[in-house]
C-alpha cells in the first residue's frame, strides 16, 4: 500500500461525493424526468463524457486489458473494434434517437410493438444490466484491494455503496457530471502512464515490437477467427442498442448536441482504448507473471511508473468504473419505474412517486447485482455473458423497431425469446469455453425475428413513425 495512492484515491472519492451531493439538491432533481434524463439539459462536452464513461468501465480497464495481455495487441484491436464501429453507427442513429426521446428501450418498443414486447424486453434488459452492474462492483473492489488493506470482497462492498450513492442522489445529472470529470482524469492518467512506460521502460517502437511474444503478434493471437468474432460482436451489438446510450442521447439539449457528442465519444474511445491496448500488451513482457486482469492496474504498483502517475491511474480507473456502475444502476431503476410500476402517463402525473420509486429501485438492483457477481469467475466472463444477452436478445429488435417497417410484435417476441434462450443454453454448455454464445445466438435471433415477422401481421397496424409523428410525440411529452 502506497500512501500517495491512498491520498489521491481519497481525494478523488471526496470530489465525486461532493458532485453527487450538489446535484442531489431538491431544486436540481424534482421529478422522475430530472432523475432519469437530467431534464434534457446536458451540453455537448458533458454528454460526450458521459457516453464515453458509461461504456468504458471495468469491462475495458480489466476485462479488455486481460484479453489483450493474453491474446496480443492485434487481437485486442479486433476486440475493441466492436466499440469503435458501433459508435460510428450510433452517430447516424443519434438524431432519430434524440427525436423520439424515450425514457427506456422497452418504452420505445411498446410504442411500436405493444405491451407484451415491452414487458419481455424489460425482463431481459434487467437480467443483462444487473450483470453489467455486478462486474463494475467487482472491478472497483479489485482496485480498492490494490490501493488499500481491504480484501477484494471488502472492496466490492465499499464500491457498491459509493456507486449506489451517486445513482441514488442526483440521478442522471449527477452521474453525467461525475462521468465528465472522471473521463478527463482517466485520459490524463492513461496517456501519462503510456508516455512514461513506452519511452522510459520499453524504449520506443522498435523495442516494443522486438519484446512482444511472437505468438501475440499474429492477427488473431491464439484464437480462431470464429472465436475472435465472438468477442467483437457483443461490444458492437451492445453499443447499438444500449439503453444507456439512447437515454443519454435523449438527455442532450437538442439533436445537434446528440450528434456532436457522438463525435466526441468516438475520439475519446479511440484514445482510451488505444492506450489500453498498448499498456496491456507491454505488461505481457514487463510483468509476465501478473494476473491478466491486472495488466494495466498492476503497472501502478511497480517502479515502472512514478507514484503520482500510478496513483492517478488507479484513482482514474476506479472513478471510471464507479461512474459506469452508477449509470447501469440508474438505467435499471428506469426500467422498474417506467416499464414495470408505471405507464408513462402515470409517471408524468405522479412525479414525486416516480422519483421515490426510482430511488428504492436503485437499492434493490444494488443487492441483486452484488449477489450475481458472486457466481462468475472473472470480470471478462461476466462481461461477455451480460453483453451477449443484451446484444442478441434486444439490439436486433431495437434496430427493427427503428428501421424495418415489416417487423411485427410476434416477430419481436420470437427474436427476443430465441436469442435469450440460445444464449443461456450455450453459456451453460461446455461449448461456451471455445466459442462465445453470440456467434450462435445472434443468427438464431435474427432468423426468428425476420421469419416470424414475414409470416405474421400486426393487428395494431403500427408502422415505423415518420419524422413528423415523432416530432409531435416529443412536443406532447415536453409540454
Amino acid at each position: 500500500m502506497q500512501t500517495v495512492h491512498v491520498i489521491i484515491l481519497v481525494g478523488y472519492i471526496l470530489l465525486m461525493v461532493l458532485i453527487g451531493a450538489w446535484f442531489s439538491r431538491s431544486k436540481t432533481v424534482a421529478t422522475g424526468e430530472d432523475f432519469m434524463l437530467a431534464g434534457r439539459s446536458l451540453p455537448t462536452p458533458v454528454l460526450a463524457g458521459t457516453l464515453l464513461a458509461t461504456f468504458v468501465g471495468s469491462g475495458s480497464i480489466i476485462g479488455g486489458a486481460s484479453f489483450v495481455y493474453t491474446y496480443g495487441p492485434v487481437a485486442g484491436i479486433f476486440f475493441f473494434a466492436g466499440t469503435i464501429v458501433g459508435i460510428v453507427c450510433l452517430y447516424f442513429m443519434a438524431t432519430k434517437v434524440r427525436r423520439q426521446s424515450h425514457h427506456t428501450i422497452p418504452e420505445m418498443l411498446e410504442d411500436r410493438f405493444g405491451k407484451p414486447v415491452r414487458v419481455l424486453a424489460t425482463i431481459i434488459i434487467l437480467v443483462a444490466f444487473i450483470g453489467i452492474t455486478a462486474y463494475q462492483f467487482t472491478g472497483a473492489g479489485a482496485i480498492l484491494s490494490v490501493i488499500t488493506p481491504l480484501s477484494t470482497a471488502q472492496g466490492t462492498i465499499v464500491a457498491a455503496v459509493l456507486i449506489t450513492f451517486l445513482a441514488l442522489g442526483g440521478g442522471l445529472k449527477s452521474v453525467a457530471w461525475t462521468d465528465f470529470v472522471s473521463v478527463i482524469f482517466i485520459v490524463v492518467a492513461l496517456v501519462a502512464t503510456l508516455a512514461v512506460v513506452f519511452i522510459g521502460d520499453v524504449g520506443g517502437v522498435g523495442s516494443y515490437v522486438n519484446r512482444l511474444d511472437p505468438a501475440l503478434t499474429s492477427l488473431t493471437g491464439s484464437l480462431t477467427p470464429i472465436q475472435l468474432l465472438g468477442y467483437f460482436l457483443p461490444l458492437f451489438l451492445l453499443i447499438l442498442g444500449d439503453q444507456n446510450m439512447h437515454q443519454r442521447l435523449a438527455a442532450g439539449q437538442d439533436e445537434g448536441t446528440a450528434r456532436r457528442a457522438t463525435i466526441g465519444f468516438f475520439v475519446g474511445a479511440v484514445v482510451i482504448l488505444g492506450t489500453i491496448i498498448l499498456l496491456a500488451s507491454m505488461s505481457s513482457f514487463l510483468l509476465p507473471d501478473i494476473d491478466p486482469g491486472q495488466a494495466i492496474l498492476g503497472l501502478a504498483g511497480t517502479d515502472l511508473v512514478p507514484l503520482g502517475i500510478g496513483g492517478m491511474l488507479l484513482a482514474g480507473a476506479f472513478a471510471l468504473i464507479v461512474t459506469t456502475g452508477s449509470s447501469y444502476l440508474l438505467t435499471c431503476s428506469g426500467n422498474i419505474v417506467y416499464d414495470l410500476a408505471f405507464q408513462r402517463k402515470n409517471a408524468v402525473a405522479n412525479p414525486d412517486r416516480a422519483l421515490k420509486l426510482g430511488r428504492w429501485a436503485v437499492l434493490a438492483v444494488t443487492v441483486l447485482a452484488y449477489v450475481m457477481g458472486q457466481f462468475f469467475p472473472s470480470v471478462l466472463a461476466l462481461q461477455m455473458y451480460a453483453y451477449t444477452m443484451y446484444g442478441v436478445a434486444i439490439t436486433p429488435v431495437v434496430l427493427a423497431a427503428l428501421f424495418w417497417k415489416r417487423a411485427t410484435s410476434k416477430g419481436a417476441i420470437a427474436g427476443m425469446v430465441v436469442g435469450g434462450v440460445v444464449t443461456v443454453l450455450w453459456q451453460a454448455s461446455s461449448m461456451s469455453a471455445d466459442v462465445n454464445a453470440v456467434v450462435v445466438a445472434l443468427p438464431a435471433a435474427v432468423i426468428a425475428l425476420v421469419a416470424v415477422s414475414l409470416a405474421t401481421k400486426d393487428k395494431r397496424g403500427v408502422p415505423a413513425r415518420n419524422d413528423s409523428a415523432e416530432s409531435s410525440v416529443l412536443a406532447e411529452r415536453e409540454m
